[in-house]
């Protein structure tokens, strides 16, 4: 999602939830985003994962990017939707895991901790290398540096 304030491009981008997230920053955000199998619609898995990770609905018209390829070989399908969300209404899915590793316990933890709006060029900054790769697609699109 982004939005135009103050004539400037903004990008809402998500921090993991979990204790391997904790205390990464720069590199560690995402998109919000989600896995979909083959002959399901990537649009609407995006617009589910949003109000999964985010606890609110998203409409369109969205813009699609090119897909990219994560590290690991994920690949994300991405879209843009110019919109506006109130970060302080964030309501994420959770998780369970075992923590402290070995503990026996089982801990849950928010799937996504925290949401935010920054600025094209922090944003790339805080993204995953290759997600940060979609703000470039994004940028001339929205006519935004």
């Amino acid at each position: 999602m982004y939005r135009l304030r103050g004539g400037e491009a903004e990008v809402l981008i998500v921090h993991p939830g979990g204790p391997f997230w904790a205390k990464k920053d720069i590199g560690a955000w995402s998109i919000p985003k989600g896995e979909y199998l083959a002959g399901q619609d990537p649009l609407e898995t995006a617009r589910r994962e949003f109000r999964e990770e985010l606890g609110s609905d998203v409409a369109g018209p969205f813009i699609g990017l090119k897909p990219v390829r994560q590290a690991g070989g994920k690949l994300v399908t991405a879209f843009a939707v110019e919109g506006d969300f109130d970060t302080s209404t964030l309501e994420s899915n959770t998780f369970e895991m075992e923590w402290p590793p070995r503990s026996g316990r089982m801990k849950e933890f928010p799937e996504v901790d925290r949401a935010e709006w920054f600025a094209l060029a922090t944003a790339r900054e805080k993204l995953n290398p290759t997600q940060a790769t979609l703000v470039d697609q994004l940028a001339p699109l929205i006519d935004a540096d």
